[in-house]
């Protein structure tokens, strides 16, 4: 069965808006989710409107900070130092990758953690690993909601996790193990794995998020696994109007019959992340995690 996300965001949307819509005539505040965006990368730039559409079809209201590559790393510290003091933001975030000439890591740790709804200041990823409530990682939680909405039974069963970044690998690591969210037995693999076809064999949950365009080959996958595909490459694609194609980390015309379950590229994580950013967003504007 393919599952899609396009659909499932689409209806969490509608539950988040209609959330917000009661709120409100609560006399409650609406939800504020800001966006910093520096430069003008294409995926970027992409990502962040998606995101001001989701917050309008959440009844949020978003406001969008923008800055030329050229912004220094200071000017970028005191934005941060503004959102953290606006009481009327409930949520911000930092759009990355940011420009080579500044500290990533310094930007994420200066962000207030109680408005850090991208789920990656220190703090949330602790309370993450300790099983506290927190901000998770949109992409993460987006694949675990997933199956949860299809039903898919994840206690007690191996998963394999391709890829060990700060953003899903690791995150999604934890989620997995614990009990009460995919309560899994957990293998995470990488570029310098041994036997790592045979680990994906094995998997009854497949989660690739290795960044490498199909790389998950119909070998590699066992008789009625659920795979989920992260990966999201542009490749070019002289027949398309753009010149592109997003290519996932499988090759899913190979895999996906011997699947039970399989996330199609483009249509399948992709839509959930943005998702889950406003409901980490509603989160934030109830102070549900932190006062």
């Amino acid at each position: 069965q393919i599952i899609d996300g396009k659909a499932t965001a689409a209806e969490i949307k509608k539950e988040i808006a209609e959330e917000v819509e009661h709120i409100v005539a609560g006399g409650g505040k609406r939800p504020h989710l800001a966006a910093v965006l520096i430069g003008h990368d294409g995926g970027s730039e992409t990502y962040v409107h998606n995101k001001v559409l989701a917050c309008e079809a959440c009844g949020f209201q978003s406001t969008l900070i923008r800055y030329e590559d050229d912004v220094t790393e200071e000017e970028l510290l005191a934005c941060v130092d503004r959102l953290n003091n606006d009481t009327d933001v409930d949520g911000f975030i930092i759009q990355l990758p940011l420009p080579a000439h500044i500290n990533k890591q310094r930007i994420i740790e200066r962000i207030d953690y109680r408005k850090d709804v991208d789920g990656f200041h220190p703090v949330n990823v602790g309370r993450l690993a300790i099983g506290l409530p927190c901000y998770i990682s949109a992409t993460p939680l987006g694949i675990l909601t997933l199956m949860r909405r299809y039903g898919i039974k994840t206690s007690g069963k191996k998963c394999v996790i391709l890829g060990r970044s700060n953003i899903v690998g690791k995150p999604m690591s934890q989620l997995m193990m614990q009990k009460h969210y995919g309560d899994t037995t957990v293998t995470v693999c990488h570029s310098h794995s041994a036997n790592l076809e045979e680990e994906c064999r094995q998997a009854d949950i497949l989660i690739a998020a290795i960044g490498k365009p199909e790389f998950v080959k119909a070998d590699m996958v066992k008789e009625g696994a659920v795979v989920i595909d992260v990966g999201t490459t542009r490749v070019p694609d002289p027949t398309r109007k753009s010149g592109f194609r997003l290519c996932g980390d499988v090759r899913f015309d190979e895999v996906a019959s011997k699947c039970s379950y399989i996330t199609p590229v483009p249509g399948g994580v992709g839509p959930m992340t943005i998702c889950m950013l406003m409901l980490n967003t509603l989160a934030a504007g109830k102070k549900a995690y932190y006062d």
